[in-house]
């Protein structure tokens, strides 16, 4: 999830695979095929075993053994005592029933290298990995459902949907995969959704999701970036991917994942944010793409950055840029980044533009008085139903708020809940998104949300 740097811009608080492959390279995220089964009809055989010696000469009238039932309903679909083997479409089956004993697939594995490098043998770093086992099986479980959900989604999103069809549908199977429905009180901070769908078009680069009511139609010509969150227990995997229909495009969206990959490269303990960001920069400002017959270079997002990861809070504090500067800060070991980039066609420059649906309680929030009437209950609610998790107008509506614009501008008004606009180069221009998120493990650099598709 996008968070915008400087000139103003509000910075976002919105805060694995078993055959991985090491030192860098991209690994496949797992393919969940079902059991074979055997074809009961040989058993039958068994039936003309010659009986035992001294028989009767009489013939002995042949009994047929009964055929066994094939397994139905949900075993038909590839389930057995060990549950479900694959996922449905659209996805509904909950990952833990894909993975009942909880062994979720781990990301990429990459070594550190140089001054780093003893950390892969270190019995002291392993010992302090073994700690962090449940930290792990949480990140690897919402980076499975990640993968899962995405994967469908690339196959399913087509010109011709609503924008409001589309973030639905991948809201839904995230629910349905956590197995938790946010419709409870508390339910959506046990796990959920990590921040509401982002489908930002053409120039809109982030931070844009449908309210209610909302018509737009994805278009054949469109560049769709498509960013969404998955949590468990606060573990946030922020993991992001664009689409577009048309190969005109097909160089922006090359540099900006060649941009991303480079970042997450270069990325490690003790980096320094300002290397991470040079090494972005060269690698995206090395493309340019030609629409209309006009060529354009591809800039990065100079006031977009990623950014660290804290549990429940989408953006801990940190930025990485994706451009050479002065920042010296370091990443630290079991630190948590979301390593995005951003490349545009424009002026490589954001502004806050179009309506706002992204919202979030604000865990600095002052003490003040509020002056409408409905901004107390909507407070208690936002806080009981998200906590410090992002939110959108969406997600009011599902609860069954109605009539709440006015008390939800009066917490914003009084900085209680943070508003999040929609960031925008200028028009006519196009933009493009894709992210990891990658965890600083004692041992070794594991990039969570990797799949065979980015």
């Amino acid at each position: 999830m996008a968070a915008a740097a400087v000139d103003g811009i509000q910075k976002m608080k919105l805060d694995e695979t078993n055959g991985t492959k090491a030192n860098g390279s991209s690994s496949a995220a797992p393919k969940l095929a079902a059991d074979a089964e055997h074809d009961d009809s040989d058993e039958d055989n068994d039936n003309d075993a010659p009986g035992p010696e001294g028989a009767a000469a009489a013939p002995k009238k042949k009994k047929r053994k009964p055929r066994k039932k094939k397994k139905g309903g949900a075993a038909a679909a590839g389930t057995g005592a060990g549950g479900p083997k694959t996922q449905s479409s659209p996805p509904r089956v909950p990952i833990t029933q894909l993975f009942p004993e909880g062994n979720y697939p781990v990301g990429e594995e990459v070594e550190y290298r140089n001054d780093n490098a003893f950390r892969t043998t270190s019995e002291e770093k392993r010992h302090l990995d073994r700690m962090n086992s449940d930290f792990l099986t949480e990140y690897r479980q919402g980076a499975e459902i990640h993968r899962q959900v995405r994967q469908w989604a690339q196959k399913s999103i087509k010109p011709g949907q609503t924008l409001t069809e589309i973030a639905e549908g991948i809201e839904d199977g995230v629910r349905a995969l956590t197995g938790h429905q946010g419709l409870e009180e508390g339910d959506a901070i046990v796990a959920g959704m990590g921040f509401p769908t982002g489908l930002s078009i053409n120039h809109c680069a982030a931070h844009y999701t449908p309210n209610a009511g909302n018509k737009m139609v994805l278009q054949q010509e469109d560049v769709m970036k498509v960013d969404f969150g998955v949590h468990i227990n606060g573990r946030i995997v922020d993991s992001a991917f664009t689409m577009s229909f048309d190969p005109v495009y097909d160089n922006l969206l090359k540099a900006v994942k060649d941009a991303t990959n480079s970042g997450v490269k270069e990325a490690g303990i003790d980096v320094r944010m300002s290397d991470i960001g040079a090494a972005i920069q060269e690698v995206m400002e090395s493309y340019e793409v030609e629409i209309k017959g006009q060529t354009h270079p591809v800039k990065c997002v100079r006031n977009l950055n990623g950014h660290n990861i804290g549990r429940y809070q989408i953006h801990g504090g940190k930025s990485v840029p994706i451009v050479k500067g002065g920042d010296q800060t370091k990443m630290e070991e079991g630190e948590t980044f979301a390593i995005e980039t951003f490349g545009s066609t424009g002026k490589g420059y954001v502004h806050d533009d179009m309506e706002v649906s992204h919202y979030a309680f604000r865990e600095d929030a002052p003490k003040v008085p509020l002056r409408v009437s409905s901004a107390k209950s909507l407070l208690n609610s936002i806080k009981k139903n998200f906590g410090t998790i992002p939110f959108c107008r969406r997600y009011l509506d599902r609860l069954g708020h109605d009539k709440y614009l006015l008390g939800l501008n009066n917490l914003v008004s009084s900085g209680i809940v943070e508003a999040y606009p929609p960031l925008c180069d200028v028009k006519g221009s196009y933009t493009a998104q894709y992210e990891h998120t990658i965890l600083l493990r004692p041992t070794v650099k594991e990039v969570i949300s990797r799949g065979d598709d980015y």
